[in-house]
């Protein structure tokens, strides 16, 4: 992952993303000791404290418990919890983007759920 250091999302807010997507993809399984703030900051040049911020809010969202004086692990529901997050947000917010634009290019619903199904279909 590069991180976007001049864009609008902090970097802590980039790492718990990353994070997140390394667990859905299985590179950090449940039980799993995942990398401590100082790897993280060394990863990506960037402040422990940063960090440890985006692993702090995973720990806050229950995606990752401590051991206390081993280090950060993947909780038992954490692909439950990070698969609900962005369904209900991330998924959300792009489908509202969506039918937002549909309406400046006065499309029916019928025209954006065709675009869809074709989209879904590999069509598009």
């Amino acid at each position: 992952m590069i991180l976007d250091t001049d864009g609008m999302k902090p970097i802590y807010i980039q790492i718990a993303e990353w994070m997140e997507s390394e667990i859905l993809h299985d590179n950090f399984r449940q039980d799993e000791k995942v990398h401590s703030q100082y790897k993280l900051a060394d990863m990506y040049n960037i402040n422990p404290a940063t960090a440890a911020k985006g692993l702090t809010k995973l720990a806050e969202e229950g995606i990752l418990y401590d051991k206390r004086g081993i280090g950060k692990f993947v909780s038992h529901a954490a692909k439950s919890i990070i698969l609900d997050k962005r369904k209900n947000q991330t998924l959300k917010k792009k489908i509202n983007d969506l039918i937002t634009e549909a309406g400046h290019l006065e499309m029916s619903e019928g025209e954006v759920v065709g675009l869809v199904r074709e989209a879904w279909k590999g069509e598009v």
